[in-house]
């Protein structure tokens, strides 16, 4: 990818991130966030939004630098394991889904919860992991679906982890959602953003190419 595409991929990931942010700060804390509706006190509804963009923006650079991380580590594993490496990952993801579950569980269940509702997060991400995998697929080819589920899953789980320390519900989600978003918009994206780099270093060749002047035919020697 050239300096100009990764430019664009980035800013618009950031962008990305901090709208989901903002949507989301305001349905999940709507009670809060209601009375400067009714009042119709724009400086509070566009500092609250501004705030939460910010937040967002965070959230994105998470997102881009877990992204970037794994597209190295994938590379790393196909070194090292080659053929294995799609087993290797789903062995990760299986640890990985039971962690968030079991973990959650007994750190912070209250005496006499189930543990249904850990069960049912994890089971969510795994969903909506396999529904973008299942679309990274199509898009590309069949070996592509469980390297995209482990980054859907393993990656976003990983970088959910200061939220999920806290374990705070409005923290859990307003941090979750732009992560998912993000870390689809990057996978399914950034392939048209290569093919776009591509195309435009072969139009920049031809260019140069074009407008190279003919080489100048040899002097003769000149006779002393």
């Amino acid at each position: 990818m050239n300096t100009r595409n990764w430019v664009k991929f980035f800013i618009t990931t950031l962008c990305i991130g901090g709208a989901v942010t903002v949507l989301t700060g305001f349905i999940i804390r709507w009670k809060d966030f209601l009375p400067f509706f009714q009042s119709f006190d724009v400086l509070e509804i566009l500092s609250s939004a501004f705030w939460l963009f910010c937040i967002g923006l965070l959230f994105s650079t998470v997102s881009q630098m877990g992204f970037f991380a794994y597209l190295t580590l994938h590379r790393i594993g196909l070194g090292i394991f080659r053929s294995l490496w799609n087993p290797v990952q789903i062995l990760f993801l299986a640890f990985a889904l039971f962690d968030l579950v079991y973990f959650r569980y007994r750190l912070f269940a209250a005496e006499n919860e189930g543990i249904f509702p850990y069960l049912a997060v994890a089971l969510l991400i795994l969903l909506y992991g396999i529904l973008v995998a299942y679309f990274k697929m199509k898009q590309s080819d069949k070996e592509t679906f469980v390297p995209a589920l482990f980054f859907m899953v393993v990656v976003t789980v990983i970088e959910w982890l200061p939220a999920l320390r806290n374990n705070d519900p409005n923290w859990l989600q307003l941090m979750i959602y732009p992560l998912l978003v993000c870390n689809t918009y990057q996978l399914l994206s950034l392939p048209a953003y290569l093919e776009r780099s591509q195309k435009e270093r072969e139009e920049r060749k031809k260019r140069k190419e074009g407008s190279g002047m003919k080489p100048l035919p040899p002097k003769k020697a000149q006779k002393v």
